[in-house]
């Protein structure tokens, strides 16, 4: 018998196939991250046919800005990893502030946490719910949803977050990244070893015309 877990990641699935969806990473270089045949770009490499952050990662940005789109992608943590998932990125400052980071972080991660810092969490904004997260080693599946103030995560078949940045903005009216509904993706490294590939984007209006 299917979990219901496995079965919202087939209908996830579903929904791929069927969407239009545009090819963020090849699989071989940086092309949308502005490193056309470039494989290896501000600390990260493609190796494999992934991107793989090193000890020396900082920010990888994508050249284009997105608005109200559907972010999917598979990740894959070493123990005690933190990065983080930039959106509505302007493309310069701090992706936590000047946008909003998503936490990509390990539940091995040996620092103290507070509830907003565990991986899928609005970092310093909105905690995200813990507990569905595969160990390190093992392949994550994440859906990012941005529609207008919205912001949604669903990881590996169950929904994380759901945030709504119009509330956000009342309860932290001095954070300027919050403010914003459009932007570039970025991953926000912080020395440590992560693993990326299938990543690809979708207007959320051709992603809802699936489920119709």
């Amino acid at each position: 018998m299917k979990t219901i877990a496995s079965l919202s990641i087939i209908a996830a699935l579903s929904l791929t196939a069927h969407a239009e969806w545009e090819v963020i990473f090849n699989g071989k270089d940086f092309t949308n991250f502005g490193g056309a045949g470039k494989t290896e770009l501000n600390g990260y490499v493609v190796k494999d046919g992934m991107i793989e952050s090193t000890p020396k990662c900082s920010n990888l940005v994508t050249e284009k800005d997105y608005a109200d789109y559907v972010l999917e992608l598979e990740f894959q943590l070493t123990p005690g990893a933190n990065n983080g998932l930039g959106i509505h990125y302007p493309g310069t400052g701090n992706p936590a502030f000047a946008g909003m980071e998503l936490q990509i972080l390990d539940t091995g991660y040996k620092g103290k946490l507070t509830d907003v810092q565990y991986h899928g969490s609005l970092y310093s904004l909105v905690a995200a719910k813990r507990g569905h997260l595969k160990p390190a080693g093992e392949w994550n599946v994440q859906r990012v949803t941005c529609v207008g103030p919205r912001v949604k995560v669903e990881l590996n078949g169950v929904v994380i977050l759901d945030a709504n940045l119009d509330e956000v903005n009342k309860a932290h009216p001095k954070h300027e990244g919050a403010k914003r509904r459009s932007g570039k993706i970025c991953f926000a490294g912080h020395k440590d070893v992560i693993r990326v590939r299938k990543m690809q984007i979708a207007k959320a209006s051709s992603v809802e015309k699936t489920k119709k």
